[in-house]
């Protein structure tokens, strides 16, 4: 009875990370392949907006839009708004000393970056945007952002995502950590999708949107990972989002503490709820033939790595040889995975030798799942997460 209970236990836990294996190892490959071209086209002058949601960034938001002001404008014009949602400090103030339009939302029952997205991309259309860029309010972009999404613009994209890492990676071993973390999520796995012709997704930092594609797929998805539940919606529409991975945004991350508990659990709890709540659907809608839902099932279906190591160590310990050998595998798989976000991303000395705390970090990530289940029960509400280190605002 206890050998049936054990091979049951192999095959629960095998079960239960294959999915996510399989999309690691098919991303890893794709992703070391070399990068996509885009031809250069003539550019016609469209009407470009870069948005920048902010909820009390008085802080922050002046480094965000000088780090804008750097960018090529010469054949790329465009105009920086920003959107000073529900805020109780001078966000708005600073952002136009700085040189950005700024649109003011005040909505104390509808509280969330999706409801700020929104409500900007509704007013901008109406004024004859076309394309529109979206930043957080913590970040720094490349000063060939603006260039690179006005190719893959005019090459017909109708969605883009550019690489998001880490801009304080250098202040703690967690910011470092995260850096690699971000590697392997936002850097090779896009990159992967990308190689293999499928829709890369949206990480909610660095994307892109035309005005076709919001008129034909609102942005009203609300939810905390409003990206992810706002990308399924696109592919479920025939859309697609494509990879600018010649270009980056970089964003303050907290270096600990409470900051770091806080984003961690709305951000992971948010993904449980979206994978509670849409990989049912997705799966039937497979099962009837839409298999371009394949991919975006299993992206849902990979669990945040620390959590998807964690149960392929547990598959070890059941005596049940298909298992272990599977587990030992799949583990192969995560090493590999991370080794080729190193690679591809620019990752050096620091980053390898952060990777000796990831066990420490793993735990510390294993001891928050009681709070992330219970943000993955609570609605979305916009809560500013607590950073260290950041720069005044005024200028």
């Amino acid at each position: 009875m206890l050998e049936i209970l054990w091979i049951i236990l192999g095959c629960v836990l095998a079960m239960a990370t294959i999915a996510g294996t399989l999309e690691l190892l098919m991303l890893t490959i794709a992703g070391l392949l070399p990068r996509r071209r885009v031809e250069s086209t003539k550019f016609k002058l469209l009407n470009l907006a870069v948005v920048i949601p902010a909820h009390n960034e008085e802080a922050s938001i002046a480094r965000c839009i000088r780090s804008l002001h750097r960018c090529e404008r010469a054949r790329s014009w465009f105009s920086i708004v920003v959107v000073a949602d529900n805020c109780t400090d001078s966000t708005a103030e600073v952002a136009r000393e700085n040189g950005a339009r700024a649109l003011i939302r005040n909505d104390a029952t509808k509280r969330g970056k999706g409801y700020a997205l929104d409500f900007a991309f509704k007013t901008l259309i109406k004024e004859g945007f076309e394309e529109f860029i979206v930043i957080d309010a913590d970040s720094e972009v490349e000063p060939n952002m603006i260039h690179t999404f006005r190719e893959l613009f005019e090459d017909g994209a109708d969605a883009i995502q550019c690489r998001y890492t880490v801009n304080n990676a250098d202040v703690s071993i967690r910011t470092r950590l995260m850096n690699v973390a971000l590697l392997a999520f936002n850097v090779l796995r896009p990159r992967g999708r990308d190689r293999l012709g499928f829709s890369v997704g949206l990480l909610g930092n660095g994307f892109g949107l035309t005005r076709d594609t919001l008129v034909n797929v609102p942005y009203d998805a609300v939810s905390v990972v409003e990206d992810l539940e706002y990308h399924i919606r696109l592919v479920r529409a025939g859309r697609k989002v494509r990879f600018a991975d010649g270009t980056s945004v970089k964003a303050e991350m907290p270096t600990g503490g409470k900051g770091a508990r806080t984003q961690r659990a709305r951000w992971e709890g948010g993904r449980f709820r979206t994978i509670a709540s849409s990989a049912p659907g997705l799966a039937v809608r497979v099962l009837k033939g839409e298999l371009n839902l394949i991919e975006p099932l299993f992206e849902l279906l990979l669990l945040p790595l620390a959590f998807h190591v964690l149960l392929l160590l547990a598959a070890l310990i059941p005596p049940f040889a298909p298992s272990r050998i599977y587990a030992a595998a799949g583990l192969g798989v995560v090493a590999l995975h991370i080794v080729a976000a190193l690679w591809v991303g620019g990752g050096g000395f620091k980053d390898i030798w952060a990777l000796a705390c990831a066990p420490f970090y793993i735990v510390w990530k294993a001891a928050l799942l009681p709070k992330m289940l219970l943000a993955s029960k609570k609605d979305a509400e916009w809560v500013r997460t607590e950073r260290a280190g950041t720069e005044g605002g005024r200028v």
